[in-house]
């Protein structure tokens, strides 16, 4: 939900707000009942104007008010947040490592539904590194915590290392090419994706759904939503729900990549996510007329189809790396 500046509470004119407001650096005032007057009795002085009695206070009026009505349209300024939340350290026979929680965060809104990831030192290392081959110019100003020797998993390292990597991921963030690279993009989604696949190819649909979903707002948050990793994130998102008999929401996943592919007729998803569309619509009592012509229309007169693979047997198929 947009954040709107300068709305005053409902019910309330702008302009009154401003005339009941006390004077600053004076005493506050005694309050008043309209049409009324008091008298200062100790001087017989006439009591000093109203504040809508003043000069000019109408034009100040008409001044708060029109500003008002121009801050309705105004949206307030939007930045995508990486924040480590918490770290963790992992023992394993072999080695020991701290495990760091980035969320991605948008600011200037209420964020209902934050992304997050699990990355090492090592994950973020090699991004490092990989940017710095490809971008030397723009990755000159980038600081990057160097490895330390000694005291890697005490409490005042991982805590200069967590501030030191949201610092990373803003700085690169900011940068416009750097940000719409596929390996910046990749490091925050593909690791998701592929285990998400692999709990959808076991049968664990309720698992690989919150992965799908993860992934889903992942792409969202970092601009990705129209690349062909988002279509495959929308094809598991359906395949997931509907396998756990949720056919509302995988129609409206069918949908929402029908509408990406509303300019293409070549792309090897359209007629997976348009037999699952005829499908779904059928079994929640949706329209889908336009979908069946769309079919139809994608064979030339004459040929029989050839029956697609679903979207299923694409999510299996497909190599993620």
């Amino acid at each position: 939900m947009p954040l709107w500046l300068g709305e005053p509470p409902a019910g309330q004119d702008p302009g009154s707000r401003a005339e009941a407001e006390p004077r600053q650096g004076g005493s506050k005032e005694e309050p008043r009942l309209s049409g009324h007057r008091s008298l200062d009795r100790g001087s017989g002085l006439a009591p000093s104007p109203s504040p809508a009695e003043r000069p000019g206070s109408h034009l100040l009026t008409r001044q708060l008010q029109d500003l008002w009505r121009r801050s309705r349209g105004t949206l307030a300024p939007q930045r995508l947040l990486f924040e480590v939340t918490s770290a963790s350290v992992v023992s394993e026979r072999s080695s020991k490592y701290v495990l760091y929680t980035i969320y991605l965060i948008r600011s200037g809104q209420f964020d209902k539904a934050p992304a997050a990831i699990a990355r090492r030192y090592s994950d973020l290392e090699r991004l490092n590194r990989r940017l710095r081959r490809h971008f030397a110019c723009d990755m000159a100003g980038v600081a990057f915590p160097r490895k330390r020797l000694r005291r890697n998993f005490t409490a005042e390292t991982i805590a200069k290392r967590s501030r030191a990597f949201e610092q990373f991921l803003s700085h690169l963030h900011s940068i416009a090419e750097i940000r719409r690279s596929a390996a910046f993009q990749e490091f925050f989604f593909l690791r998701e994706l592929q285990a998400a696949q692999r709990l959808t190819c076991t049968g664990m649909y309720r698992e690989a759904l919150a992965a799908w979903s993860n992934a889903c707002r992942l792409q969202d948050k970092l601009g990705a939503g129209r690349s062909g990793r988002f279509l495959l994130t929308l094809a598991g998102l359906a395949v997931c729900h509907q396998e756990l008999e949720e056919l509302s929401e995988a129609h409206g996943y069918c949908e929402q990549a029908l509408q990406l592919l509303e300019a293409q007729d070549s792309h090897p998803l359209l007629e997976p996510f348009l037999q699952a569309h005829v499908h779904l619509s059928w079994k929640v009592g949706r329209d889908k007329r336009q979908s069946e012509a769309r079919l139809q229309g994608l064979h030339g007169p004459g040929l029989l189809p050839q029956q697609p693979p679903t979207l299923k047997e694409l999510l299996i198929k497909e190599a993620l790396d």
